[in-house]
């Protein structure tokens, strides 16, 4: 999985971007964008979560280092379920499938003998 695809902020709203965010929470926007912003809040519920959630971290804590962190955390978290995937699969040996192909046959042939020696 590319890395790409592991950053959080990737994926993020179209419609704003980041950096327009945190400088709307900073008041360093013009009135016009201040309002764009507002606008795009009141249309869509992820804007308004987003502004909400990025308002109730201190202001004296650096949000790069919230980001950093749930990438961190994300990337952790993806790792341990690719690991458990792995686990699960049955790995690529040939000696189990001879094992269990042998099995089966010599079944098939009790089966077949014993069917014989009864009727």
């Amino acid at each position: 999985m590319s890395n790409d695809l592991k950053d959080i902020l990737a994926n993020s709203n179209k419609d704003i971007d980041n950096q327009q965010l945190m400088d709307y929470l900073s008041h360093h926007l013009p009135h016009a964008a201040e309002h764009e912003v507002e606008k795009s809040m009141a249309d869509d519920p992820f804007v308004n979560d987003a502004v909400e959630g990025l308002q109730q971290i201190d202001s004296n804590k650096n949000v790069s280092d919230y980001v950093n962190q749930l990438n961190n955390d994300l990337q952790i978290q993806i790792a341990k379920s690719k690991k458990r995937k792995s686990k699960r699969r049955w790995k690529d040996n040939p000696n189990t499938y001879i094992t269990i192909s042998i099995i089966l046959l010599l079944l098939l042939l009790c089966y077949y003998v014993l069917r014989k020696a009864l009727l």
